[in-house]
């Protein structure tokens, strides 16, 4: 078994994971899409505010203008781009991030590394 390169006491930040649920009639003749957690559906990550240079060294030279975060977590298939990861900070405030993009590193599954929007509500 291969661990991490983020060791779990550098990723103190338990967050939720959802992903877009099934449509639902509204009764309208229009859908409604709730979120569902996925399963296992916590996770502990590293969540860090990313930099210009840190996006263009990620995203081999191109910019993702929606990341504002870089979050670290290990591997887990139900993390997508449309996934969101719902966290509460040290100060109770409740926070979401949306998923702009993920690397999956030397594509060996045990790590990934989002590239997250925070959603300001």
């Amino acid at each position: 078994m291969t661990l991490p390169s983020v060791p779990a006491g550098l990723r103190p930040h338990k967050v939720t994971v959802q992903v877009p649920g099934d449509p639902v009639s509204d009764g309208y003749g229009g859908y409604t899409e709730g979120w569902v957690d996925v399963t296992p559906n916590t996770l502990y990550v590293r969540i860090q505010p990313a930099s210009v240079s840190d996006l263009e060294r990620m995203t081999s030279g191109s910019v993702i203008t929606s990341a504002s975060h870089i979050v670290t977590c290990p591997y887990h298939a139900g993390v997508t781009t449309k996934a969101r990861l719902l966290f509460t900070d040290i100060s109770g405030k409740a926070r979401t991030f949306t998923v702009a993009g993920l690397i999956n590193p030397e594509e060996r599954n045990r790590e990934l590394i989002l590239l997250c929007g925070e959603r300001l509500d």
